[in-house]
């Protein structure tokens, strides 16, 4: 099974960019998309072709042009949730689980604590009720985390740590809630079969960046601890162009 990833930052956008035709390559069995920034009123047509091989499962947010998970998925999924069942986090629209027969998958587009960081508070709450909700979960069968989880663990995994230690993705707290996360029996799988720094999945649109690889690694599969010997991969796909960020990729035997 192929499961992929990707925060598109605008589908609508995105479709202008060769999603079709990209998402067809990938032949992926489920795809995860993050910041959709649509509601069904403004999804661009095109969706009804991307979804034609996919059954399509979305959680909007109530502001418009804003967040959003979609997922696609070629099997049909036992069940389908919305959200954190929490009314202070579910109106953004950030999360999506199906079930299936071996595991839940959450595709998850975790809160930015913003630009001096307002919404720091938010987000650290927010990351202690997902941990929470996935150990419930955790307790039925496997679990998969994957979306844009909007941090950077260590300080190889973006450019220059030394100059964001104050920035959102980048502060102590968030990288401490990480951890928290994996202490609780999760595992970050791509540094499973990566150690090294230099691999990233979000660059910004100024100065080159992405040409120059000056990034930042925001996006994440991250299982329990028992499901590891299932994986046979995690990756990085940073030449699939078309957003900000690139498809991250998860390779289940």
């Amino acid at each position: 099974m192929k499961i992929v990833s990707w925060n598109l930052n605008g589908i609508n956008s995105t479709f202008k960019k060769d999603l079709i035709p990209t998402i067809t390559k990938l032949n992926a069995d489920i795809i995860c998309f993050q910041e959709i920034k649509v509601s069904e009123k403004t999804i661009d047509p095109q969706i009804d072709e991307l979804s034609s091989n996919y059954n399509k499962y979305w959680n909007q947010a109530e502001r418009k042009g804003y967040s959003g998970v979609m997922i696609l998925t070629k099997k049909k999924p036992l069940s389908v949730k919305f959200g954190l069942r929490n009314k202070n986090f579910d109106n953004e629209g950030r999360l999506i689980t199906l079930e299936f027969d071996e595991f839940f998958i959450i595709n998850a587009y975790v809160p930015n604590a913003g630009r001096g960081l307002p919404r720091l508070p938010f987000k650290l709450e927010y990351n202690i009720n997902l941990i929470k909700y996935m150990n419930s979960l955790k307790r039925k069968k496997h679990v998969i985390l994957c979306g844009d989880l909007n941090v950077a663990h260590k300080e190889i995994d973006l450019k220059n740590p030394k100059n964001n230690k104050k920035t959102a993705g980048f502060t102590q707290e968030e990288r401490d809630s990480f951890s928290d996360l994996l202490n609780k029996g999760y595992i970050d799988t791509f540094r499973e079969f990566i150690k090294e720094g230099g691999h990233y999945t979000w660059w910004s649109y100024r100065n080159n960046a992405r040409e120059r690889n000056i990034g930042w690694r925001l996006d994440y599969f991250v299982i329990d601890k028992e499901f590891i010997s299932d994986i046979e991969n995690s990756e990085i796909l940073p030449d699939i162009m078309g957003s900000d960020h690139c498809p991250i990729q998860l390779d289940i035997k």
